[in-house]
């Protein structure tokens, strides 16, 4: 795109330029005055990415303010989603190594997307270290420029072809495997779990393989060679890969409708319960700051106990996924042993609800929440000290001053009020004092009635 206006400075000319561009996604791509490309970047919105550089009250970096020194023309290509975008984006910058980009090409801090193809049952990971001698023989792809936008997409392209990232150590025929616990992941359709013996071999390896192909052609190019895999089984009359076919073609077809049900807060899997008003995403990432996670959190389940005076004592767990509900994962459990004694009552529906995880035949959630503070914190600790596998993480929320107890530290964290990682926790904790408190109505209703 070229300047048509002499009159214009060429920044001027560029804005211009930049104003006329569509509002989708794409990757960008900036060029000297012999046409030389300078740097690639990656917009959820041309228009908006690309008139930023050249706003007359924008003020840039260091590094941007050099890049507009020399920049006197862009090229733009649209593509079909924002997951499009990050993996365009990813290989341009190694095919063409761009001046500009240059660290992101020979830094090895950049996220890199590996699937580890010698495994029996491959696993998707992003990871900084691509060349750790765990992944050897794995297939590397990137760098990648956003860690965050990476995780995204696979979360999206997960939905599509159901590949696991987690890291269990699945072999095929392992007897274990027939008494595992699929994690939740299964249940919301986004991995066909190996781990249980839900999928074979060849069927799991024959996705990632479409999966690889998705990655390293266009959307077309591979829902045709679907579709004639798809033909091909149902003149063979295999109906049951047929319809797995058909089914990944409909997926990937709505890939960007995904995209967009990602980021918006409105939407939910469970609209009849309302709890968290904010961007899921952003609170499972605050929260993981505070916690000092290495890995994102997909899963959190919420334990809260209900009473009046010792009476029908209850206890609930609810669950959410990706910040939001998960009606499927939540369970209530009437108390046996407590009376009113809050700590024992907690004791009891943690081993209830972690003892297959505690055996290794479950995955735990990244992360388990506990109504209450200190007291509360430790008498979970207790339960989960008798088990042989042990939680990643287990916190407590504090009503009142809303104070945030972590395993093993001495002092609790104390978030601002609109932290939206605090926000989150509350919104859990309130779902599962909700759903405790419900149950716990339903016995005493019961209890009344039968007295009657």
């Amino acid at each position: 795109m070229e300047s048509d206006n002499a009159n214009l400075s060429p920044r001027a000319a560029l804005a211009d330029q930049a104003r006329e561009l569509p509002r989708v996604p794409g990757v960008y791509l900036m060029k000297d005055d012999r046409g030389q490309v300078l740097y690639v970047g990656k917009a959820s919105s041309l228009r908006s990415r690309v008139s930023s550089y050249f706003q007359p009250s924008a003020q840039p970096d260091r590094k941007t303010r050099s890049l507009l020194e020399v920049v006197r023309s862009f090229e733009t290509i649209e593509c079909e989603g924002e997951w499009e975008a990050l993996l365009m984006e990813s290989r341009l910058i190694k095919d063409i190594r761009p001046r500009f980009n240059i660290r992101l090409v020979d830094d090895k801090t950049f996220p890199y997307l590996v699937v580890t193809m010698r495994d029996d049952f491959p696993g998707v990971f992003v990871t900084r270290t691509p060349n750790d001698p765990s992944f050897k023989g794995a297939k590397v792809l990137g760098p990648f420029t956003s860690v965050a936008d990476l995780r995204s997409a696979i979360t999206i392209l997960q939905r599509v072809f159901k590949f696991r990232t987690c890291e269990l150590d699945i072999v095929e025929d392992d007897p274990r495997n027939r008494h595992f616990r699929p994690c939740l992941l299964h249940a919301i359709g986004q991995c066909t779990a190996p781990c249980a013996d839900r999928i074979g071999r060849d069927a799991y390896r024959a996705d990632i393989d479409r999966f690889l192909r998705f990655l390293t052609s266009k959307r077309t190019t591979v829902i045709r060679e679907i579709e004639s895999e798809m033909k091909h089984a149902s003149s063979e009359q295999r109906y049951e890969k047929a319809a797995v076919l058909r089914d990944q073609i409909t997926a990937i077809r709505r890939l960007d409708d995904r995209e967009k049900r990602t980021g918006d807060a409105a939407v939910d899997w469970q609209p009849e319960v309302t709890v968290f008003s904010g961007d899921p995403s952003r609170g499972l990432s605050s929260l993981q700051k505070t916690l000092g996670l290495d890995e994102p959190i997909r899963c959190l389940e919420g334990i809260d106990i209900a009473h009046l005076a010792g009476n029908e004592t209850v206890g609930s767990k609810v669950c959410f996924i990706d910040g939001r509900p998960f009606k499927d994962g939540y369970r209530r459990y009437r108390i046996r042993s407590a009376g009113n004694d809050d700590y024992q009552a907690i004791r009891e529906v943690v081993s209830r609800r972690y003892r297959e995880a505690g055996a290794g035949n479950e995955l735990y959630p990244d992360v388990i929440l506990i109504d209450g503070g200190l007291g509360q914190l430790h008498a979970a600790g207790e339960a989960f000290d008798q088990l042989d596998t042990k939680p990643p993480m287990v916190i407590s929320l504090a009503k009142k001053e809303e104070l945030i107890f972590v395993q093993e530290r001495s002092e609790p964290i104390k978030l601002g009020r609109e932290n939206l990682g605090l926000k989150l926790c509350q919104s859990i904790r309130d779902e599962a004092h909700r759903f405790a408190q419900h149950y716990h109505h339903i016995l005493r209703r019961k209890s009344m009635l039968d007295e009657s």
